[in-house]
């Protein structure tokens, strides 16, 4: 079992970076600056990520009645912004792919910093839980790592060896497909018996509720076309497992009861997230459609 578990961290260790890396080789550094200097788009994204979405975890919490260790799963995961998969939801629904690559990076750094906070202060707020307190220092190192630095050298790579990145971009993209296809097989496989443990009560429907209503709320505080708009919801929709999981390590023992809730949370915001990126990739398949 824990070489299994090794090998699937693995796996998904090379699923960030793949993902990463084929998105830099997808980007040039004007559509970059055009991401970040349209400075309403990264200020509005950093409200629906920082701010609206963590108290929409609180408040659909609350609405449900979860019990506590549901309850904190799920303010964990809403209070974690900058999940890899953004990035991949981008390439399923053929979306802004820069666009989403940087904002998820940009998410994913600062919510390093915010998360803590953050959480303590719903958990605080609600009477909920304990003080949450983390290795910030680690989490922006793992975000650099496995996020900044891939997607910098496919950015560079595109900008100085052009025809280098055109040729890798087929292979980087089949890395990040396969990859991603094993790791959503490893979490279902890996906690099935905590998602079937959680059948009947509401937390996977509070999961599902969440991530569809953080691709709205994603859409909604956006600019630009509508493809970019949806991008954000994608990239908005799907939360940063790692500073959830480590906070559930470090300041909550590694409680099964969160743990599992935690694994049925994420897993239900991908089963609401994926099904609308395919369908926008459907409608932009179609001639005619943007």
């Amino acid at each position: 079992m824990e070489a299994l578990h090794l090998l699937f961290n693995a796996i998904t260790v090379i699923f960030i970076a793949a993902t990463m890396f084929t998105a830099g080789l997808g980007t040039t550094l004007s559509a970059l600056r055009g991401v970040f200097t349209n400075v309403p788009l990264p200020a509005l994204a950093l409200t629906a990520n920082m701010v609206v979405i963590p108290l929409l975890g609180w408040g659909i919490g609350a609405l449900f009645g979860l019990p506590s260790a549901s309850f904190i799963a799920l303010v964990l995961v809403a209070s974690s912004p900058g999940g890899p998969f953004g990035t991949k939801l981008a390439m399923v629904q053929n979306g802004d792919i820069t666009a989403a690559g940087a904002m998820q990076v940009l998410l994913a750094a600062i919510g390093s910093l915010t998360f803590a906070p953050t959480v303590n202060a719903i958990l605080t707020a609600a009477k909920v839980g304990k003080d949450v307190s983390l290795d910030v220092g680690t989490l922006v190192q793992t975000v650099a790592l496995l996020q900044l630095v891939p997607f910098a050298i496919g950015l560079l790579l595109r900008r100085y060896a052009a025809s280098t990145a055109q040729a890798w971009h087929p292979s980087a993209a089949a890395v990040s497909n396969v990859t991603f296809l094993i790791v959503l097989a490893g979490m279902l496989l890996g906690n099935w018996h905590d998602v079937v443990a959680l059948l009947g009560s509401l937390t996977l429907l509070a999961g599902f509720v969440l991530a569809t209503a953080a691709f709205a709320v994603g859409t909604l505080l956006a600019t630009g076309p509508p493809v970019r708009r949806t991008t954000m919801g994608g990239v908005a929709a799907v939360r940063n497992a790692g500073p959830a999981l480590a906070a559930t390590g470090i300041a909550f023992a590694d409680q099964p009861a969160i743990l599992g809730a935690l694994a049925g949370v994420l897993l239900s915001g991908l089963v609401a997230a994926l099904p609308i990126a395919a369908l926008l990739s459907s409608r932009r398949s179609s001639p005619g459609n943007p």
